[in-house]
């Protein structure tokens, strides 16, 4: 009586989950941008499932100093919210966006997918292009939809790079508006519901816009 050979193994057979784990933790540490589980599939061998050994590894991290966190349709490794104190001479030595700018950014947050138009009429003033430009270079905004209205006007929306810059997981996570308010963040002169400034246009913003569209950036140290 013959004994039958043991079947063999077959070379599409997926690696332990332990050691799906550590291919996730290498791709991850070595992204300087967020990785969907579409492209962590992509990556790994055939058979992988890269959302447990995901999981796994957000279990492992969990309290660290670094951890992985949900970026959009992406996850990376970051620094831990609670020691973003260490990195204060790297914050310390960026530049504040001007209040056209950020006004600008939080509407299109806030209001996605929204045109230029609809910026305007919550600001009450107008948008300058250099404003926008500049935004758009730093990647913190996109061109959305064009909408299903007269002239089909462009409309723009934040990007993975915003949520990953403010450490949020979705624009569901964003402050609320009094806590923007409260920071400084946002003019108190900004209508709370996103209604257009009854007042009109404010000739101290209309000055701020002009500036804007020779440089977005305002300078920490004082002008003489």
């Amino acid at each position: 009586m013959t004994q039958s050979a043991p079947p063999e193994e077959s070379l599409f057979q997926a690696p332990p989950l332990a050691e799906q784990e550590r291919m996730v933790e290498a791709i991850l540490f070595a992204s300087p941008e967020p990785v969907s589980l579409r492209e962590m599939t992509g990556r790994m061998p055939h058979g992988c499932v890269p959302a447990e050994a995901l999981e796994l590894l957000r279990k492992r991290y969990a309290g660290r100093g670094v951890q992985v966190m949900r970026v959009g349709d992406g996850f990376a490794m970051r620094t831990a919210p609670d020691l973003g104190y260490l990195m204060q001479r790297e914050t310390t030595e960026m530049r504040k966006l001007s209040r056209a700018a950020i006004e600008t950014l939080a509407i299109i947050a806030y209001h996605q997918p929204t045109t230029r138009a609809e910026i305007e009429e919550i600001r009450g003033v107008s948008v300058s292009r250099g404003t926008i430009d500049q935004l758009l270079e730093l990647e913190w905004i996109k061109f959305g939809r064009r909408k299903m209205t007269p002239g089909r006007p462009v409309t723009f929306v934040v990007t993975g790079q915003f949520l990953d810059h403010f450490g949020l997981e979705t624009v569901r996570d964003l402050p609320g508006l009094k806590e923007l308010r409260s920071a400084g963040l946002l003019d108190n002169r900004l209508p709370p519901e996103g209604m257009p400034n009854a007042a009109g246009n404010d000739p101290l913003e209309a000055e701020e816009e002009d500036l804007a569209q020779s440089e977005l950036f305002e300078d920490e140290a004082p002008q003489t």
